[in-house]
């Protein structure tokens, strides 16, 4: 099988990794990927949201299948555009991509599905908002109704934070389209876990569920960031609570889909909230999360290329897959400077070091080559994602620390207390 994977991140390596162990893969494409997705197929220097170029690309290549991995091109229409093609595309049309292209979009949904989430409203003017702030107070979660990359959420727990959210978002526009208007709603308390399942129309197939860590700081403090590590499977949340989570808020959203005409075909990845009244849903985002992806592949026991072309042709019957009873942890090494401006640039060595410590994986993110000497540098904010398996939480949260303090990067930040809530 020709295989496009689509996407640049520590998630898109994950899922290289995983499809190029499957022994039905023939070649593998990675637009635009990484220096480590180039180490397991050939990458393509095509943005990941230039659905017309990638279009030329896997007709040109005689691609089989395509595997987005974000969610921009999805919300792009790649999925539409694989359609009318002929081409298998194992993720969302861009209707369907709405789920994730639109806070208030989820919000409706939920509304009419009876899914229960967090009291909310959506304003499309400053004004109007920040009234609205100081009638309610804090804590309260002020969200760019668009898509920001993990970045378009503030949970204030002032009402001033909140009005500075307001300002930053809509009046500054520090998001673009993305934040022009927003959706303000009750902040929800508990445990928050993610939940993974491939769905298509009315059906939807577990995959498994993992605990990120959104904060920049230990202690869950800072702003939020796209995730700064996770735990796979989280504590508490086992299978039986993760299938009645997909009764209670998945496959209600699956129905009210395929009622508007809208079905959707990929991987829906539930936030949750589990409250003391029940799990609620945060948001839904319609592709792996990351550095979710990480935790959960590095478990993966079975060949998840097939589970891939079966959800492409929405034939579930045949998208099963196993995971090790194994725990995971996933630590993001991130840039000095990031959720802000991070410092790019600076050399990172001895990943091989760290590889060769038991059970640990180094997913590439934010990573180039030098131009000069083919030197590998940090070029983003989260720039590399160190994870581990072992029997239990403790131990693979030791070894993935082992992992991030073997390799070598001047620049690196990253939190210390990733899995200690699991503990």
């Amino acid at each position: 099988m020709r295989v496009l994977l689509v996407g640049s991140g520590g998630r898109e390596h994950a899922l290289a990794a995983a499809i190029a162990r499957s022994p039905e893969l023939t070649a593998l494409w990675i637009a635009p990927g990484n220096p480590g997705t180039g180490a397991l197929g050939t990458n393509a220097a095509i943005a990941a949201d230039d659905v017309p170029a990638l279009l030329d690309f896997i007709r040109r290549e005689k691609i089989d299948l395509v595997v987005p991995g974000p969610e921009a091109p999805l919300v792009a229409g790649l999925a539409d555009a694989c359609a009318e093609a002929g081409i298998p595309c194992a993720g969302p049309s861009m209707a369907a991509a709405a789920l994730e292209g639109s806070k208030s979009f989820t919000k409706e949904i939920c509304d009419i599905a009876d899914i229960p989430t967090a009291k909310w409203e959506r304003f499309e003017y400053p004004a109007n908002a920040l009234e609205f702030i100081r009638r309610r107070g804090a804590p309260i979660v002020v969200k760019a109704d668009g898509l920001a990359a993990g970045k378009g959420v503030v949970v204030a727990m002032t009402a001033e934070e909140a009005e500075a959210a307001v300002q930053d978002m809509m009046a500054d526009g520090s998001l673009g389209d993305a934040g022009r208007s927003v959706v303000i709603e009750e902040c929800l308390t508990g445990e928050e876990v993610s939940l993974f399942a491939f769905c298509s129309d009315e059906t939807a197939v577990l995959i498994g569920a993992a605990q990120d860590h959104k904060r920049i700081g230990d202690g869950d403090t800072g702003p939020n960031t796209g995730g700064m590590g996770a735990v796979s499977p989280p504590a508490r949340f086992g299978r039986a609570e993760q299938e009645a989570a997909l009764d209670l808020l998945v496959r209600p959203m699956l129905r009210e889909m395929v009622r508007r005409g809208t079905p959707f075909r990929g991987v829906i990845f539930a936030g949750l909230m589990l409250t003391e009244a029940g799990p609620k849903l945060i948001e839904y985002n319609v592709r792996f999360g990351d550095p979710e992806c990480q935790a959960l592949l590095i478990r993966l026991t079975s060949d998840l290329l097939p589970a891939l072309k079966a959800l492409a042709s929405g034939d579930l019957g045949n998208a099963g897959i196993s995971f090790s009873d194994e725990a995971s942890v996933a630590i993001v090494m991130a840039a000095r400077g990031y959720p802000g401006k991070p410092a790019r640039g600076g050399t990172i060595t001895c990943i091989e070091e760290a590889e060769r410590l038991p059970s640990v994986r180094v997913f590439h993110a934010g990573t180039a080559l030098r131009e000069q000497d083919g030197a590998l540098i940090a070029a983003g904010g989260r720039v590399l994602t160190v994870c581990a398996t072992a029997t239990d939480v403790a131990e693979a949260r030791e070894r993935a620390y082992a992992g991030v303090r073997a390799i070598r990067w001047d620049d690196a930040i990253w939190r210390t207390d990733i899995g200690a809530r699991a503990l």
